[in-house]
C-alpha cells in the first residue's frame, strides 16, 4: 500500500539546533550543539513489519502488545506490527530533535551551574523532585540577595530542565530582582523569554548581559540568537562574528553561515509591516497589490486562529517571499516541501501573481505553526503540530480514509513516538503517510473531545509534560489507547 507524493503545499518545520549551557560563577560557557556527541548506549531494536525500526532503552512483551521505554517515557505497539526484536545493539545518533521548537531558539539545559552555597540551597529548594515554594519564600526573606538569587535561579533551572518554561521564566524574574546585573541570570532569562514567544522582550536583557561581560563569547552568542529571532539578522551576524573571534565554536559558525545565506539572498529585499507581520520581499518579484492582499489575508487568518485557539502570539511574525530557487538555497529544505516555518515563514511564490486559494491555505498552515509553537513553548510533537496546521488550512483525512483504516488495522502505521520528531528526513511517500496520520489523529481528538482539548494539550506541553502525560491529563489516553481508539474510529468511518 502506498500514498501519493505530497503536493506542493506540503509544509515542514526545520529541525531545531540544541543548546547546552554550562554555568560558572564568573562566566557562562554556552555550548550550542546540533548533536550531542556522546557514545551510543546499548539499546534494543524493534523491527516493524512496515520496514521501520524503533531503538528502545528496554523492551517488554505483554500479551498482545510490545511495551518499550525511551528515556522516562513508556510506549506500546501491537505485537502484530512487530517482525522481530534484537537485543543489545548500539543506538544510532540522530541529527534531529523534537520538532516544533524553532531552530532560532536554543534549548538551554545547563548541567552544572555553580553559585556560592549552591549545594546547601539546592537541598532546601528542590525536594522530592519538586520546587519547595515555602523554602524558596523563606530564603527570599533572609535579606541575603546572593542567596535568594541562587535559590530562585536553581528553581528556574529545575523547571527549565523539566520543560516548564513559563514557570522557569517567573523564577528567573525573581532571581533578577535580587541580582539584576548577573550575566548568568540575564542569559538564562533571555533564552527563556525566547522559548515562551517573547523574543522582542528578550533583547534588552541579552544586550545588558553583553554590556556587563563584553569579552564573553557566550553572552555575545546569546545576543546573536535573540537578534536573529527578532528579525535583526545583520546585528546577529555581527554578534556571532564577534563571538567567534573570542572563541571558535562549530555551531555558532553554522548559525552564522545560515544567517549570511539569508542576508545575501535578501540583500535587495524590501519590507512592509502590518499589525502582526513583518513582510520581506524582492522588489520586482511581486506587485504592490499582491503584497497588500497577502498581508490582508494573513491578518484575517491571524484573527481566525486567535478565535480557534484562544491565543495571540506576543511578537510580530516574519514572512519572507522567495523565488523558487532562492527558497531552496536559503532553507536547504527537501524538494517535496512547499514552504518552511523555522521561526520565520518562508514562502516560495514563483509564478504567483495573486493570493490564490492554494496560497491562502499554505499561509494558514504556516501561520498555525507559529501559534502552536508559541503555545507549547516549542515543545509540540510534529504529529500534533502538523495535524492542527492541516485542520486549520481546511484539509480532511477523508481522501486517505480507507487507506488509513487498512494501515491502522494491520498495525503498519508509523507509531506516534516516531512522529514526534521532524519529518524532514522522510522520503516523499513517507512524508505523505506521516502527514495523513497526523491529520487523522488531530481530527480524532477534535471530533471526539473538542478543539479546546487540543489547546489544553498544548498548555500542558508548555508546562513540561511529555506528550503522553499531556494526553492522559486531557483526553485520558496514552499513545496505545489513542491508536486503538483511532483504529476503531477509522474502521467505523471508512471500513477496512
Amino acid at each position: 500500500m502506498s500514498f501519493r507524493r505530497p503536493s506542493s503545499s506540503t509544509i515542514v518545520t526545520l529541525p531545531p539546533l540544541r543548546t547546552i549551557v554550562r554555568i560558572s560563577r564568573v562566566r557562562v560557557l554556552v555550548l550550542i550543539l546540533v548533536l550531542l556527541a556522546a557514545l551510543p548506549a546499548p539499546a534494543d531494536v524493534i523491527h516493524l513489519k512496515n520496514g521501520r525500526t524503533i531503538w528502545a532503552d528496554q523492551v517488554r512483551e505483554n500479551k498482545d502488545r510490545i511495551e518499550y521505554d525511551l528515556g522516562e517515557d513508556a510506549y506500546a505497539i501491537p505485537k502484530s506490527s512487530v517482525e522481530r526484536i534484537e537485543a543489545g545493539g548500539p543506538a544510532p545518533v540522530h541529527n534531529g530533535a523534537s520538532a516544533g521548537a524553532s531552530s532560532n531558539i536554543p534549548d538551554i539545559t545547563p548541567p552544572a551551574p555553580s553559585f556560592n552555597h549552591e549545594a546547601d540551597v539546592a537541598g532546601k529548594v528542590i525536594r522530592d523532585g519538586k520546587v519547595d515554594a515555602d523554602a524558596l519564600a523563606s530564603i527570599a526573606q533572609t535579606g541575603n540577595s546572593e542567596l535568594a538569587a541562587t535559590a530562585y535561579f536553581l528553581a528556574g533551572k529545575h523547571e527549565s530542565d523539566h520543560g516548564n518554561f513559563p514557570q522557569a521564566k517567573r523564577h528567573y524574574e525573581s532571581a533578577l530582582r535580587f541580582q539584576p546585573d548577573n550575566s548568568t541570570l540575564l542569559i538564562y532569562y533571555a533564552a527563556t523569554l525566547m522559548r515562551t514567544g517573547h523574543a522582542t522582550e528578550a533583547l534588552p536583557y541579552a544586550q545588558h548581559a553583553a554590556r556587563i561581560d563584553p569579552d564573553s563569547p557566550d553572552a555575545i552568542a546569546m545576543l546573536g540568537f535573540v537578534q536573529f529571532a527578532g528579525d535583526h539578522t545583520p546585528d546577529a551576524i555581527r554578534s556571532w562574528k564577534k563571538s567567534l573571534t573570542l572563541r571558535p565554536d562549530t555551531t555558532v559558525s553554522q548559525y552564522l553561515a545560515r544567517a549570511e545565506r539569508e542576508s545575501s539572498a535578501e540583500s535587495d529585499f524590501s519590507q512592509r509591516e502590518s499589525g502582526h507581520f513583518n513582510l520581506h520581499f524582492e522588489g520586482n518579484a511581486t506587485s504592490e497589490t499582491f503584497r497588500r492582499d497577502l498581508l490582508a489575508t494573513l491578518d484575517s487568518e491571524y484573527d481566525d486562529l486567535v478565535r480557534d485557539l484562544g491565543y495571540s502570539p506576543h511578537n510580530n511574525i516574519v514572512v519572507t517571499l522567495y523565488t523558487q530557487q532562492t527558497f531552496f538555497d536559503v532553507t536547504r529544505a527537501p524538494s517535496w516541501s512547499g514552504a518552511v516555518n523555522d521561526g520565520k515563514l518562508r514562502i516560495p511564490i514563483s509564478g504567483v501573481a495573486g493570493v490564490t486559494p492554494e496560497l491562502a491555505r499554505v499561509l494558514k498552515h504556516e501561520l498555525t505553526h507559529s501559534f502552536v509553537s508559541q503555545m507549547s513553548s516549542n515543545r509540540c510533537p510534529s504529529w500534533l503540530n502538523e495535524g492542527v496546521a492541516q485542520i486549520e488550512e481546511g484539509k480532511s483525512s477523508a481522501s486517505y480514509g480507507h487507506q488509513l483504516a487498512q494501515l491502522f488495522a494491520a498495525g503498519n502505521e508509523i507509531p506516534f513516538n516516531l512522529l514526534e520528531g521532524s519529518f524532514m528526513s522522510f522520503s516523499a511517500p513517507e512524508a505523505t503517510a506521516a502527514y495523513a496520520e497526523s491529520l487523522a489523529a488531530a481530527e480524532y481528538i477534535r471530533d471526539a473531545y473538542g478543539m479546546s482539548e487540543i489547546t489544553r494539550i498544548l498548555e500542558r506541553l508548555s508546562e513540561g509534560s511529555s506528550t503522553e502525560a499531556a494526553l492522559r491529563a486531557t483526553v485520558h489516553s496514552d499513545y496505545r489507547q489513542l491508536r486503538d481508539e483511532m483504529t476503531r474510529a477509522l474502521k467505523d468511518k471508512y471500513g477496512e
